[in-house]
């Protein structure tokens, strides 16, 4: 099973980084939505392949008719937050409603309900477990933010299943859970499939990666393919390399891919995961 997914937002939703961290600077960069987004349409029509767009409250907001657009065209709509906040750097209160605000603002473009969600970053660690409480509260029921590995936005490195299971709230609602999955790699549990993990990778390694793997959850940003995107300031040499190494061979390593390997949405894999069968697990 290979799921297909997408986090839509600017070039410049970077997190923890001082001159996009609030939303009064995003005026200040051009915009790059739509010719981004059209890229993705062109190549998901091509393959004729489905996908699951996690969309931005502020998105929806800002480009109302690219979030239809997503919805008219048959593919998957979900939640991505509001305004792109690290999940643990807000209250409850806070988390609650950024949700509410892009669920309303989500919902109002595309015309279909929302109950499936990515926390950005994901940016869901052991202190911030109290995430799945307010969104099962919400009546959210699918959740993608589960990244079974360290990282530094988040991640849940001891995590002891590879593959979609339930998640058991303290009130004893159970979330269903599309986690990240890893590969091992010279003894660590290693990201593939996505963002900059999926951009470091040649392509005869992730081919091999997906065709060992029984599932397989991609994420991409429309940044992801964007080599004429302006760079941020003052990123340091780390964070430089891992934000826009491998742009300009990342829309045609996907290609490539997509002839290959057959992907999926959310909704479809959903829908044909024998729930009964996976683990539940308490996490708190």
């Amino acid at each position: 099973m290979n799921i297909l997914t997408f986090d839509i937002e600017e070039w410049f939703h970077l997190l923890d980084h001082p001159a996009t961290s609030d939303e009064s600077k995003w005026a200040c960069f051009p915009s790059r939505f739509e010719k981004n987004m059209d890229r993705i349409f062109r190549l998901l029509e091509e393959n004729q392949v489905g996908a699951t767009f996690f969309c931005l409250g502020w998105t929806a907001e800002k480009y109302p008719a690219q979030i239809q657009k997503i919805s008219k065209l048959g593919y998957e709509v979900a939640c991505h937050s509001s305004r792109h906040k690290l999940a643990y750097e807000q209250t409850p209160e806070e988390f609650e409603q950024d949700f509410l605000d892009a669920q309303s603002a989500i919902e109002s473009a595309s015309g279909v309900r929302v109950n499936t969600y990515r926390m950005p970053g994901f940016s869901l660690t052991n202190d911030s477990l109290w995430t799945l409480d307010v969104l099962a509260k919400l009546g959210v029921d699918i959740d993608c933010s589960v990244f079974p590995a360290s990282r530094g936005h988040g991640g849940l490195p001891n995590l002891p299943v590879s593959g979609p299971f339930r998640i058991k709230t303290k009130q004893g609602v159970l979330i269903r859970e599309l986690p990240l999955n890893t590969v091992s790699f010279l003894g660590s549990r290693f990201v593939f499939s996505g963002g900059g993990y999926f951009r470091l990778c040649p392509l005869w390694a992730l081919r091999r990666f997906y065709a060992r793997s029984d599932y397989v959850m991609s994420y991409f940003h429309p940044r992801d393919f964007d080599s004429e995107q302006p760079r941020l300031p003052k990123l340091g040499p780390i964070r430089y390399f891992k934000s826009y190494y491998g742009l300009s061979g990342a829309e045609e390593k996907l290609r490539e891919l997509l002839k290959t390997v057959r992907f999926t949405d959310v909704r479809t894999s959903v829908m044909n995961i024998a729930w009964d069968s996976t683990p539940i697990i308490q996490l708190h």
